[in-house]
């Protein structure tokens, strides 16, 4: 029976949920433990599937090929796990359970109610989540601020597991914040004293209160805590904003939480292994050679609707002693082919998504890192942009495009995938297989790859032939050889693109092939005026 960690937030939104819940699963795993995680999400949207990237941040694809919140990326990057749809819970998810069961007539003409038939639904997602990863800790973040009235029956339905799961299985973590008043210069309590007691009318009382904070938190501001919201000053956890959210759960082991949960569970107090991600955030922190990346697409004003590809950078970095500086390029802007800004980049990644609204300006991107010789790494949507390239600039095509983009296509070199689910889409983890002699197979040094697919379009075969002959590699397709899933071109130093979400396998003591072997080149490519001054003989 898995015990369980809920994590709640206070005070504002985007205070460090998602972070704090990795890093307790990071100092959990170090343990031993097995570690599951699971955010539940108060929105009516059944998932962020179709959510806008600019509003919501990035859609992060599980193996199964579920659409998920960004968070997922958080727990999988730190942990180590691989999650599934299962960790994912939504109240459009539970109201529809819930309403399905009631046209089958399972409550038999009952009345449904939020309590406790929703709260009941609620509750056999998280236990569900927990089964699922096999866990001995589940994790489960609630997501929004207590307060907010979407997320009630969701804080109602943990309030009601600790009884359920009995009181030595069940940690209640609330994540706060301590806002800092400059003209007094002194950290204030009562937004959290606020918060906790809303929690507490709910019926939740927090054993650990995390202060997140931009200021370090004083031994009496933990005291004043401990004493206005009933929690051991021990379990009152200054969180100080850090230069990288890689060092939170070192933080954390400081701070003595892991031993602090392994006691209130009821758990062995194991010695727990944080070496390796210590020299990992060591080698953050050390002096790295910069190398200028481009990221263009079409919301690079929430640069969290591209986390993952700028995460992945970051750690292919680390091992090549690299610091990646990222100019954040917004594709519509390059859409009249003038890319004037790309003339100080050493390479260029295109993501994917599905929410562009044209692909002429990543079209345009991925023309002139072909004609200029500039590294590219292409993520879904940005392979179809190479793919696009390639046939109207080399192979006679002129009117190539995608037919996801563009009505009444007469050469979609991008078209509908072959296989569709019920949803038209090929999602999932499927193998990969490489090349020979191909740029891919160097970069993976191995014949199969695993990926995770969410794509309703992809490299049109009946193209392949001339596409070919006008220097396109194909080095990669499917382990059944239906699909195209890697390309790269010929005569290039190092342009690759591929079907696939390559970002979402990368994490950071395993940074993804493409991505290493991507800044490898780009390390070496030299901007104009840029070159090391030869020596005199």
């Amino acid at each position: 029976m898995s015990k369980y960690i809920f994590v709640t937030g206070g005070v504002l939104s985007s205070v460090g949920k998602g972070v704090s819940v990795a890093s307790l699963g990071r100092i959990l795993t170090s343990r031993s433990f097995t570690v599951g995680a699971q955010k539940l999400d108060p929105y009516l949207n059944a998932d962020p599937g179709i959510m806008s990237p600019a509003q919501h941040g990035e859609l992060f694809i599980t193996k199964d090929g579920a659409a998920t919140d960004l968070d997922l990326g958080h727990y999988e990057r730190f942990i180590g796990v691989e999650l599934s749809r299962f960790s994912s819970v939504s109240a459009g998810q539970a109201y529809r359970s819930l309403l399905e069961k009631e046209r089958r007539g399972d409550y038999l003409g009952g009345t449904i109610q939020v309590v406790p038939q929703l709260t009941d639904e609620i509750k056999r997602f998280i236990r569900q989540g927990a089964d699922a990863q096999d866990a001995d800790i589940s994790i489960v973040e609630v997501g929004g601020t207590v307060g907010d009235i979407e997320g009630q029956p969701f804080l109602e339905a943990i309030r009601q597991m600790r009884n359920e799961e009995g009181r030595d299985n069940v940690v209640y973590v609330h994540v706060t914040f301590l806002p800092y008043i400059r003209a007094t210069h002194e950290l204030k309590t009562k937004p959290t004293q606020h918060s906790v007691n809303e929690l507490r009318r709910i019926g939740v009382q927090p054993d650990v209160i995390l202060c997140r904070s931009d200021y370090p938190v004083s031994d009496s501001i933990r005291d004043k805590i401990a004493l206005f919201c009933d929690v051991e000053t021990e379990a009152v956890v200054p969180l100080v904003t850090s230069d990288t959210i890689y060092d939170v759960p070192l933080r954390l082991e400081d701070a003595g939480l892991g031993r602090y949960l392994c006691a209130r569970l009821g758990l062995p107090d194991r010695e727990p292994d944080l070496d390796e991600w210590t020299t990992m955030v060591g080698s953050l922190r050390e002096p790295r050679d910069p190398v200028n990346i481009a990221i263009i697409g079409e919301h690079v004003a929430l640069q969290d609707a591209y986390y993952s590809v700028r995460e992945a950078l970051v750690h292919a970095g680390l091992p090549l002693a690299l610091d990646p500086q990222i100019t954040w390029i917004d594709s519509r802007s390059l859409a009249e082919g003038d890319c004037s800004a790309l003339k100080r980049v050493q390479g260029i990644v295109l993501p994917g998504s599905s929410h562009y609204g044209s692909i002429d300006g990543l079209i345009a991107a991925a023309e002139y890192a072909r004609e200029h010789d500039v590294p590219f790494l292409g993520l879904g949507t940005g392979m179809h942009a190479m793919v696009i390239d390639i046939a109207r600039h080399a192979a006679g095509l002129p009117t190539a495009h995608s037919s996801e983009y563009a009505q009444g296509v007469t050469e979609a070199v991008i078209d509908g995938t072959s296989s569709p689910d019920a949803f038209g889409l090929r999602i999932g983890t499927y193998p990969c297989r490489l090349q020979a002699g191909t740029r891919a197979a160097e970069a993976y040094a191995t014949e199969l790859t695993y990926e995770r697919h969410r794509h309703s379009h992809e490299m049109n075969r009946r193209y392949s032939r001339v596409l070919l002959e006008a220097g396109l590699i194909v080095s990669g397709k499917s382990a059944d050889d239906v699909y195209i899933d890697v390309v790269e071109a010929a005569e290039h130093r190092w342009m690759v693109g591929c079907q696939f979400h390559a970002e979402f396998k990368s994490g950071p003591n395993r940074p993804h092939p493409l991505f290493s072997a991507f800044l490898s080149a780009a390390r070496v490519y030299y901007l104009e005026g840029a070159q090391p001054t030869l020596p005199i003989t």
